[in-house]
């Protein structure tokens, strides 16, 4: 196994997930991640241990994620996605057969980036307020307001859609 491929085995099935709830498409998220890695790898000499490399590939991986977010070709696919889906299959019927699992990660998607960043980061990969602070650039006290308040928006909206709270796969 090369260098390249223990780094690639090491750090992107988290990145890819890291930039999935971010943009919310399974090959942006690949392209993204295949750019911060290769990134990474080509310039390892050059990180100065602020922090913890870990840490730096998620800010990486989540400037990168807001760049696409921001980009012309992002905002047009978007906007032919929608139109395809008000004229396809209903929302509804979707809904009704996905498991309870699918409709929890579907309204985490749902939510802001704000709100989903730290719900992600807190429940999904164990991080403390502090260590969020420091990846997203704010407060310890910011992000439990933002968590608090996702998660009353997560509340209100799996309780419209009809969620009773049972959630599979132990989450």
């Amino acid at each position: 196994m090369t260098e390249l491929e223990k780094f690639i085995y090491e750090h992107g099935d988290e990145l890819l997930r890291l930039a999935y709830t971010y943009v919310k498409n399974k090959q942006a998220a690949e392209d993204i991640v295949q750019d911060v890695l290769l990134k990474a790898f080509e310039k390892q000499e050059y990180f100065r241990g602020e922090s913890s490399y870990r840490t730096y590939l998620y800010r990486m991986t989540i400037n990168r994620s807001h760049d696409y977010l921001r980009s012309w070709h992002y905002k047009h696919t978007i906007m032919g996605e929608r139109i395809q889906r008000l004229f396809g299959h209903s929302t509804e019927q979707d809904i009704e057969k996905q498991s309870d699992n699918r409709l929890l990660a579907q309204a985490v998607l749902a939510l802001p980036v704000k709100y989903r960043e730290v719900i992600v980061f807190t429940y999904y990969l164990g991080y403390s307020s502090e260590e969020i602070g420091t990846l997203l650039n704010c407060s310890p006290a910011t992000v439990r307001t933002r968590l608090a308040r996702g998660r009353e928006k997560l509340k209100t909206v799996l309780k419209e859609d009809g969620f009773d709270g049972t959630i599979e796969n132990g989450y």
